[in-house]
């Protein structure tokens, strides 16, 4: 890897232009949703500039934020000090340039908001580690359960109509499973039926409607979705129903909670939001993402998935068990991959503690205190001169053996590199590991089930849209593979 030692470099200003207040933000707001798209409006100011450090506005822009102005880092080695609290304080910037009302939830800032410094940071992480723990027996049996049925359903569909729509089947599916592990509690059997899935994308877009485009013309969606905040009051029943299912399946994790010091109604916003916003808006995106990734991988990528999935499961008896699981080196591989090119959550943010300098491959930049930084992932974990002349391409395979597994510190999905853990004292996603494993679960469930599987894929709101065109059922394989 190219890049020189930090002591060595004078820094330098960072290059860049925010160009005309006001005017050149709403300009710059249409190149990023409608004339460019998210990857050519960063590739193509890093070509501007000839830096991957650059000075840059990023949407939304007037009148919903503030101030659009960020130092933008847009490769493997820069991208890092977004990471760093001791440099960069994370307070109010979880969506960036803006915030959501906290009338979204339930006048609170919850954790995704706080940095590390603010006690109730702690306590609530705290909380969120406690409730991973205590249920990390149900998460494989409930996945296994919940995605079956799925996969089943896909089956028929495909009698019937000849093709599946994997999203619209995962938005039910894991809303379903996220309860039923979590909590142990299924939303349809409560109070909310089968209606939480649309209450809480409602909810979601609520928030992140500034970030997203709908498809819609430019001229409705700009005043619609990109100008001003849309009502909270219009989505409060709704978030009202998700809070009465939360208070009542979360029991215990409420009562630890108190015991951390936590009030129960604040503990119970911060629960729904980590598990509706960060659990299952993430896979959401996440579990499209990857099948979307192994589908395109091909037949002969599935061959080595099957034969490395059903040899671990029928060592361990014909069972799915974390044992087994470790010993899929492929399968791992293959979803770190997928998490490396179709991040979840693409854009991070930091605002300077102190003056810093930040060093790319090439040069070393001087930024003020209080200045804003942004990092938009798929250009750092894209970057050709850490990922070489395939950067862009899935390579399942990548981090297979030690040299593959040395590429995994350029792994950052997590708000953090692949290899460092979460903890109470950073940002890190507290749920990186189970995110992990339910991908990895979703591929041994596809290989245990079928010898191959075709799939359209295209664009969704969030994400990547899958439709199941085919699938070949298994041949060989333990009795779990029926």
């Amino acid at each position: 890897m190219a890049g020189g030692d930090e002591g060595s470099l004078v820094p330098r200003e960072v290059p860049g232009s925010y160009g005309m207040p006001f005017v050149s933000a709403i300009r710059d707001r249409l190149d990023f949703y409608y004339f460019q798209g998210q990857d050519k409006y960063f590739e193509s100011r890093v070509e501007r500039y000839g830096s991957t450090v650059v000075r840059i506005n990023v949407p939304p822009g007037p009148f919903m934020a503030r101030d659009p102005r960020v130092v933008a880092v847009l490769d493997a080695k820069s991208f890092p000090v977004l990471f760093d609290v001791d440099k960069v304080e994370k307070k109010n910037l979880f969506t960036g340039t803006y915030m959501p009302s906290t009338s979204l939830t339930g006048g609170f800032r919850v954790c995704s908001y706080l940095d590390p410094s603010e006690p109730t940071h702690a306590k609530v992480k705290q909380l969120l580690f406690s409730l991973l723990a205590s249920r990390k027996d149900a998460f494989i049996p409930a996945f296994r359960s919940h995605f079956s049925s799925l996969l089943a359903t896909v089956e028929s569909q495909l009698v019937l109509g000849g093709k599946a729509n994997f999203n619209t089947l995962n938005d039910a599916t894991s809303f379903e499973f996220i309860g039923d592990a979590y909590f142990g509690v299924l939303p349809s059997a409560s109070d909310l039926g089968t209606t939480g899935p649309a209450k809480a994308a409602k909810w979601l877009i609520f928030q992140l409607h500034p970030l997203v485009t709908l498809g819609l013309p430019m001229i409705l969606e700009e005043p619609l979705l990109h100008t001003v905040h849309l009502p909270p009051i219009l989505v409060s029943g709704d978030y009202k129903a998700l809070y009465k299912y939360f208070n009542a399946a979360a029991t215990k994790a409420l009562d630890t909670a108190e015991g951390l010091g936590l009030k129960r109604d604040e503990a119970c916003h911060n629960l729904l939001f980590a598990t509706v916003f960060n659990s299952y808006g993430g896979l959401k995106v996440l579990l499209p993402g990857i099948l979307a990734r192994i589908a395109g991988a091909g037949e002969k990528f599935h061959q080595k998935l099957v034969a490395e999935i059903r040899a671990a499961v029928a060592d361990a008896g014909g069972k799915v068990t974390v044992e087994a699981l470790e010993k899929m080196e492929l399968t791992k591989s293959a979803v770190w991959e997928a998490l490396r090119l179709d991040p979840p959550v693409k854009f991070q943010y930091g605002r300077a503690k102190a003056d810093m300098n930040i060093e790319s491959h090439d040069a070393v930049f001087a930024v003020k205190k209080g200045e804003m930084l942004f990092g938009y992932q798929p250009c750092a974990t894209r970057d050709p001169r850490v990922f070489g002349p395939t950067a862009r391409e899935f390579v399942g395979d990548r981090f297979v053996g030690e040299e593959g597994r040395k590429l995994l510190q350029y792994v950052y999905w997590s708000n953090g590199r692949e290899t460092e853990s979460p903890s109470v004292d950073n940002k890190q996603c507290p749920g990186k590991n189970l995110v992990v494993l339910v991908g990895r679960l979703l591929v041994v469930e596809l290989f245990l089930r079928y010898d191959t599987f075709t799939a359209d894929v295209g664009v969704d709101l969030l994400g990547t849209k899958v439709e199941f065109t085919g699938v070949t059922k298994a041949t060989s394989g333990p009795d779990s593979a029926v």
